[in-house]
């Protein structure tokens, strides 16, 4: 069970409480940006349908403030020798909520949203007809589409100690918002923080653990509380005795950051943003959550024993895997089409849901492409070099698995598994973080290779990393990860590069040139430039630039060109040449990845501008030359330094299984280690291996190097 869907798929009506830590600053002063932030969410739930009820605090801190600018500004200097003591409490809240309110409704009249105040006190619940006439008010402004925005009227609260009585209907916010959520039939109540959520002890412990799902009869003796509120009355401990109260009377609560830009709607969308109290949570499976460096030390003890095992033991474990695709492909597709369903939901592009879509027959594609990947060359232990470096003294190069591999990819849940299919041809250990919006899919792709895999090496071989360790909690681990992976868009790529002391393996551009010298077969041009960037003009060997000879743009070369790209529906930026010929608008930059039915078109003068063209704007990623010249081809695939460099043959080539891999883990762009798409050799390394009898350097006395070659020629 995902229990980040169980309370999302048929809310309607929230209650959102957010805490005095979260409106003010620390100095006291009112938090605008977090505030606008929040509004901005409460405007875009309210346009969705969505009937929020607001319950805010802030007032008594915003007074307090106020009254001690004001008092500053008229004190003495004698006055500010003797300062007196703290102001009344209820002083402030009538001071600080004109002020709070009059800022919420300029906030969100700037967002052409209506707004309303109602000050509640404990007492007030005790009388029926105030609730039921509440309940009649809130339904009239909810069908208006205006925000209620609930606050204690602390100003004439009867309470002596309103701080420390909890003897009440309600004592703070918290569980101010816990009774509204009841009273008025709300599907949710979320409670907002000034830190993620609720921890297994205090948040500042770097032991403490986040807890996704709250479980009452678990949890609740095991917590160790930190401080109160630093601004408020509350604090964590007020927030779950709220959330506690109402999941046992029926309502979902979740307790998640006010400080994070999205979270309120990121919960909606179903994603497990802090901690989740259900009345059911009890009954649901606990699934111990792991931690990833837990995950990859267990990774790189089940990659030792799968490099234990015989060639032909790991190639049957492929083909269990390939079986148990096809076996569970119902289930598959199930998961899959939820998660479909929920990017449409969400308002995803549709060129991330196409991608996140597995359509009919790909699961037996990816089975099949994993009995290729089986069949192939044992890869493991295979000799590279052997020498005899002295009598009896025999030296080995052979070739073994990286370690632990942390791929990061997005939204295609098919990369899930020719990246774990590498993996066990190549015996490595895996770690895979992949995308929020294809959650439910690797998780069932995930849960079918693992199941497949003996217990002799251990489903913990391929970890899937679905707890809240963000990218950048993993990047850390250099020192049980051997190689990250990414695979998705390069902002993905770029950011990762920067971030990590452990080696990169991947590119963060794909700009593909296509140059069609003066010699080209038109006829041929035309459709080798169509393939390169209609194919499939989101992938990163997908052509971004056209470069032609100057000669094809006199003879009616360029303009068959650019008419078979407009034909195809390609929006055309030109450099500086060829948007004055054309007549097209100039490209800002010519180091661009397009990523869509655009490319860049320019004019050169042969094939070395081309080639220096490409060396300055280009990525090193693929690169083609169109010609009948031998003589031109030659130069260009050998001067051009790309990963891929090709000859009379679509950009769209440069791919794994394609290229006779089986499949790819991406395409790499380095100069160390492996370049252009990777398969299994890209994830291996070498190691040296020497077996003597008994020799000993001792100063070399003694010893003859003959270094005679062994290496077997193929």
């Amino acid at each position: 069970m995902d229990p980040s869907r169980v309370f999302t798929k048929n809310v309607r009506r929230l209650v959102l409480k957010v805490g005095t830590a979260v409106v003010t600053r620390g100095d006291g002063r009112l938090a605008l940006g977090r505030l606008g932030a929040l509004c901005e969410q409460l405007k875009e739930l309210n346009s969705r349908g969505y009937e929020v009820i607001l319950v805010t605090s802030g007032a008594v801190g915003l007074g307090r403030q106020r009254l001690r600018y004001r008092k500053l500004a008229n004190s003495s200097f004698a006055d500010l020798q003797n300062p007196q003591g703290e102001f009344d409490g209820k002083a402030c809240a009538a001071v600080g909520q004109s002020s709070l309110m009059a800022l919420y409704d300029t906030m969100f009249s700037q967002l052409d949203v209506t707004s309303s105040q109602l000050l509640v006190t404990d007492s007030v619940f005790c009388d029926t007809g105030f609730r039921q006439q509440l309940s009649e008010t809130v339904n009239s402004l909810l069908d208006l589409r205006v925000i209620p925005i609930f606050n204690e009227n602390d100003a004439v609260s009867t309470r002596k100690t309103p701080y420390e009585d909890s003897s009440g209907i309600f004592w703070d916010n918290d569980s101010l918002a816990g009774l509204l959520a009841l009273e008025l039939k709300a599907d949710l109540l979320v409670l907002l923080s000034d830190v993620e959520g609720l921890y297994s002890g205090p948040p500042i412990d770097p032991t403490s653990k986040l807890i996704q799902t709250f479980v009452k009869e678990k949890h609740l003796g095991e917590i160790t509380f930190g401080d109160k509120s630093r601004v408020g009355r509350g604090g964590m401990t007020a927030k779950v005795n709220a959330a506690v109260c109402a999941s046992c009377a029926g309502i979902p609560v979740v307790i998640t950051s006010g400080f994070a830009t999205d979270n309120i709607i990121k919960v909606l969308q179903g994603e497990m943003k802090g901690t989740l109290f259900h009345k059911d949570a009890h009954l649901w499976t606990l699934v111990k959550e792991v931690s990833a460096r837990e995950m990859a030390v267990e990774a790189r003890e089940s990659s030792r024993r799968l490099q234990a095992l015989k060639s032909e033991d790991r190639r049957k474990i492929l083909l269990d895997v390939a079986n148990a695709l096809q076996d569970n492909e119902d289930m598959i597709m199930a998961e899959n089409n939820a998660d479909i369903k929920a990017a449409e939901e969400a308002g995803y592009e549709k060129s991330l849901i196409s991608r996140l879509a597995l359509k009919p027959g790909r699961i037996e594609l990816l089975a099949n492409s994993i009995r290729k990947i089986a069949d192939m060359e044992e890869p493991i232990g295979r000799i590279l070099k052997r020498k005899e470096i002295a009598s009896d003294l025999i030296l080995e190069n052979t070739t073994c698995s990286l370690g632990v591999l942390l791929v990061v990819f997005e939204s295609r849940p098919d990369a899930l598994v020719q990246i774990a299919a590498l993996a066990i041809r190549s015996g490595n250990g895996l770690l895979l973080k992949g995308g929020k919006e294809a959650r439910q899919s690797n998780a069932a792709l995930h849960k079918v290779i693992t199941s497949a895999i003996p217990d002799t090496v251990g489903g913990k071989l391929i970890g899937l990393v679905t707890s809240r360790e963000e990218i950048p909690d993993l990047l850390k681990l250099d020192d049980v990860i051997d190689l990250v992976i990414p695979r998705g868009s390069n902002k993905l790529v770029s950011q990762i590069k920067e971030s990590t002391k452990i080696p990169v393996l991947g590119h963060s551009d794909g700009i593909c040139h296509v140059y069609v010298d003066k010699s080209a077969d038109i006829e041929m041009a035309k459709r080798i430039v169509s393939d390169s960037k209609v194919d499939y003009p989101a992938a990163c060997n997908a052509m971004e630039t056209l470069l032609v000879h100057k000669d094809l743009a006199s003879n009616g070369g360029l303009m068959e060109l650019v008419a078979e790209l407009r034909k195809e529906g390609v929006t055309l930026y030109g450099g500086e040449r060829a948007s004055q010929l054309l007549r097209i608008s100039e490209a800002s930059s010519f180091h661009h990845e397009y990523n869509s039915l655009t490319c860049t078109v320019e004019i050169v003068d042969d094939v070395f501008a081309a080639i220096d063209h490409i060396h300055q704007y280009g990525s090193s990623h693929t690169d083609c030359i169109i010609t009948k010249d031998q003589e031109v081809a030659e130069i260009f695939l050998n001067q051009v330094d790309s990963a891929a460099v090709f000859h009379n043959a679509s950009t769209r080539f440069c791919d794994g299984a394609r290229f006779g891999l089986g499949a790819e883990v991406g395409v790499s762009t380095s100069r160390i280690h492996a370049r252009g798409p990777v398969g299994v050799e890209g994830l291996l390394t070498t190691r040296w291996i020497l077996r003597g009898n008994g020799q000993v350097v001792n100063g070399d006395k003694g010893v003859t190097y003959i270094h005679k070659d062994l290496t077997q020629k193929n």
